[in-house]
Order: C-alpha cells, then sequence, then structure tokens
C-alpha cells in the first residue's frame, strides 16, 4: 500500500474533487459509481482548496442525552484516538440522530482549536457546524448544514466505519476533499491518479479549444473529438 508523503499531497492538492473522480474513472474503473459523496455537503471555507489527507472516523448523536461512548471509553478516549494517528488527518464524523440528524452541533470555536491542536485539519460530517467566524484558522468544514446549538451532542463511537452523505470511510481511508464535496481515493493507484488527471485535462483541453474558436460547429465537435482521443 503506498503512503502519503509531501509530493503526493501536493501533487493530489493541485487537483481539485471533481478532477480526481474523473481520475479514479480511468485507474480504478470499479468506483466509478461509489467512494463518494452524494449528497450535498455545506463548504465552509471554499477559499482553503483542496484536503488530501486521512481519516479517523467516528460518530455522534445530539437529540437526546448520551451515556458516553460505547465500551465504556469516554470523550477524552475520542481525543486520544485523534492525537495518536497519522498526522494530518481529517475527521469523518456521521451523526446517528437519523430524521433529527444535525440536531446538535460537535463542531464550533472550542472543538476546532483542539482538533487542530492534535493535528486534525478538518471535519466532514452530515452533522451540523457552528461558531463560522470562530474556528480555528486553516480548519475546513463540510457539513450537512449550519446550526445555533451543540444540544446533547457526544461522541458514540470511533474509530469505526461511518458513511456520511453517501460515502463510506473506514479509519485510515485517504480523504480528497473541496467545495464539491469528497471522495476516498484507493491507497493501490494515489500515484496514478495525477498522472491520468492530466491526460483527461489535455484530452478536454481539445474539445474546450475547439468549442471557443470562430465557426464551432457539429463537424468540428466531431473533429474534435477525433483529435482528443489520440491526445495524452
Amino acid at each position: 500500500m503506498a503512503g502519503l508523503n509531501d509530493e503526493l499531497t501536493a501533487a493530489l492538492g493541485r487537483l481539485d474533487t471533481p478532477t480526481v473522480c474523473n481520475a479514479l474513472e480511468v485507474v480504478a474503473p470499479e468506483r466509478r459509481g461509489h467512494g463518494y459523496t452524494t449528497a450535498p455537503l455545506v463548504c465552509v471555507r471554499p477559499e482553503l482548496g483542496s484536503l488530501v489527507t486521512v481519516a479517523r472516523t467516528a460518530t455522534i448523536r445530539a437529540a437526546h442525552p448520551g451515556q458516553g461512548t460505547r465500551g465504556g471509553r469516554t470523550a477524552i478516549d475520542y481525543y486520544a484516538y485523534i492525537d495518536g494517528g497519522p498526522k494530518p488527518c481529517v475527521t469523518v464524523i456521521q451523526d446517528l440522530d437519523g430524521p433529527q440528524r444535525a440536531y446538535g452541533s460537535f463542531w464550533g470555536e472550542v472543538n476546532s482549536n483542539v482538533h487542530k491542536g492534535l493535528g486534525c485539519i478538518g471535519v466532514i460530517t452530515d452533522g451540523s457546524v457552528r461558531d463560522l467566524p470562530d474556528i480555528a484558522e486553516g480548519f475546513q468544514m463540510l457539513a450537512d448544514r449550519v446550526g445555533p446549538s451543540h444540544a446533547h451532542v457526544h461522541v458514540v463511537d470511533f474509530a469505526c466505519p461511518v458513511t456520511v452523505a453517501g460515502m463510506a470511510v473506514a479509519d485510515g481511508d485517504l480523504i480528497h476533499a473541496d467545495q464539491h464535496g469528497a471522495v476516498v481515493v484507493p491507497w493501490e493507484v494515489t500515484e496514478q491518479v495525477a498522472e491520468a488527471a492530466a491526460q483527461i485535462a489535455r484530452r478536454e483541453a481539445v474539445i474546450i479549444g475547439a468549442a471557443q474558436k470562430p465557426g464551432f460547429n457539429i463537424d468540428r465537435l466531431r473533429e474534435a473529438f477525433g483529435q482528443a482521443a489520440k491526445a495524452g
């Protein structure tokens, strides 16, 4: 399995998430219909660009008072889990409240700063977020919605499989995310993604260039498709 290094992080970070999804259709065609978010998420800071990092996972509830985490673990055990894993990371949190999902927010000024201090640079959740002007500098949030209260929010479990906005994630998965949503990048193809994306871009450039020239018509489009197939 490939690892995440500075060079690979930079290469993937130059791509947006739709481009990564396009590239995965080439290098991992079996992933064409899954592995990415399919429900809309609010990106709090689109100007931060692409997030490329390893997932830490958890589940929460907020609509009713909780009894702590499963297995007798405490909230501090969850933070120890974040601190003990790969850094930087992104925490991917599933809200288990069903129809009352996003009833209360786990995320705001305090938790964003605590997580950032522990090496976590963002969250992807189908719950809610709040305190938008006061969240930690450089901390990214993709969430189902923005809300005002934390209600009874508590961690239920962590280091567990989760599904957020249609995307199934396991602890240790590689995540690429931006204002469009997120996708899990299979570790075994990480080093192929940037080149596949570049090849797709070269082919698309042929078609886009033709479409922007005067006199473009269906015949020029057919010609451009033929040229694009040879590009790369």
